[in-house]
């Protein structure tokens, strides 16, 4: 029975060790060492592990990767003091360390890309742009005889935020045309052969146009719509690539909340006329002007979840910064002072003070990386926090453009959901996809 007891004893106390030793700082500093590491070429950056032993440090490929100065496939650094790490070359490297040259601590696989720098935007723009085909956006009845309504659209199996591609094999994507297929295919008494895309899917049916005795005009029995227009921010400029983004999250229909599938678009100077404030549950909005026949920015070639994405010749003008700044990798956002780009009244875009009180661990591209509040009074003062049209203005943080506003808090205007820029810039085709976990370490 003692023995039992100075068992459990013994058990206690290790867990109490293991307890009070989890708290301490060293314990601490291991556990968030990281195991995989993302760099730009030219960067530096600083780990910690303040331990008082020294370390035998292998490199496999130390072209890539000096630390604490030194480029050799192995060598002793002290860990009391921090790691300086400086890339050299884009490329991967695996950093090993062994206590005492013997005993394996921890391998660091560092992934080096080449550098990015983007010129950060803020300018609000006007967004037009026209769908892939013709968006099915509702269903109405046709008056076929006096007792006798029908939708032909709604019986041939057609449904809301379906995307009529083709009429008869003949692609489509102007409203118009629609009605001039429709009247002619029912003056001859024919069946149109309608190719629809639903969620992603190449699908056909047949379809009769019926005649509507109140307008003695054929109908599909379908709302259509082809193109949308408004207003947002843009993001950034990369001039290098020629390319922009902007808005930080995805175009959808108004009536069918579907993605809206890009067949062609334009970016055009646009100019804020007034601010509806925003109140607790009344998101605000920015009133603004699209010049319509104003100079064109670029072309809208992509509509994905994080914004829209094209061809920009030259950076438009009144933006608060000329020259490019680096971009952040999603893990290096932190908790803290920021500041957003955006404009509130013209086209003068200024900056204005945010926190970032959140930031999300995310493995993978997904919207709603970081929750931030307005802290600036001037903005707070002009809009009441977050407005509808200011989403894509650009998020600054110690130097880096690290993220796009997207979305605000209905109950709390102050506050809101920005998305990584890394994702952003991946849409755009200016950063590869990563080929290393981002689980948090």
């Amino acid at each position: 029975m003692n023995s039992i007891k100075c068992k459990r004893l013994l058990g206690l106390l290790l867990v109490f060790i293991v307890c009070l030793f989890s708290t301490t700082s060293p314990f601490q500093n291991f556990a968030s060492f990281p195991e995989k590491l993302r760099m730009f070429t030219g960067e530096r950056k600083m780990l910690n592990l303040p331990m008082p032993v020294t370390a035998q440090i292998t490199m496999d490929h130390p072209e890539v990767l000096a630390v604490n100065g030194t480029s050799r496939t192995s060598f002793q650094v002290n860990l009391k003091q921090p790691l300086n790490l400086q890339t050299q070359r884009a490329g991967q490297t695996h950093m090993k360390l062994k206590l005492f040259g013997t005993i394996p601590l921890k391998t660091v696989e560092v992934n080096v890309v080449p550098d990015l720098k983007v010129i950060p935007g803020g300018q609000t723009i006007g967004v037009k742009i026209r769908s892939a085909g013709i968006l099915v956006v509702g269903h109405h009845l046709v008056q076929e005889n006096a007792s006798r309504k029908i939708s032909p659209g709604e019986e041939a199996g057609v449904m809301l935020g379906d995307l009529i591609t083709a009429i008869d094999g003949i692609y489509i994507n102007d409203v118009a045309k629609v009605a001039e297929v429709v009247e002619k295919a029912g003056r001859e008494g024919k069946k149109l052969k309608l190719t629809l895309k639903r969620n992603g899917q190449m699908i056909t049916t047949q379809i009769k146009p019926a005649l509507d005795q109140e307008d003695q005009a054929y109908r599909l029995g379908l709302y259509i719509r082809d193109s949308a227009a408004g207003v947002g921010t843009l993001t950034f400029y990369a001039p290098d690539q020629g390319v922009y983004g902007a808005l930080g999250h995805v175009i959808t229909d108004m009536d069918t909340q579907t993605p809206i599938e890009v067949g062609e678009g334009q970016v055009v100077h646009s100019t804020v006329t007034s601010i509806d404030k925003s109140s607790n549950g009344e998101p605000g909005e920015k009133r603004a002007t699209l010049f319509r026949d104003g100079k064109v920015l670029g072309n809208i070639e992509k509509n994905t979840h994080f914004g829209i994405f094209g061809k920009m010749t030259e950076f438009p003008d009144h933006g608060a910064m000329k020259e490019a700044l680096p971009v952040a990798f999603a893990e290096d956002v932190k908790e803290g002072p920021a500041e957003i780009l955006t404009v509130v009244n013209g086209q003068t875009v200024e900056k204005y003070q945010i926190q970032i009180v959140h930031v999300a661990k995310q493995r993978y591209a997904a919207t709603k990386g970081m929750v931030i509040r307005i802290t600036d009074p001037r903005l707070i003062e002009k809009t009441g926090g977050i407005v509808q049209g200011m989403s894509g203005s650009p998020i600054i943080q110690n130097g880096k453009l690290v993220g796009a506003v997207t979305h605000v808090f209905v109950n709390d205007p102050t506050s809101g959901y920005g998305c990584f820029i890394e994702w952003m810039l991946q849409d755009a085709g200016v950063m590869m996809k990563p080929v290393m976990n981002l689980e948090a370490s």
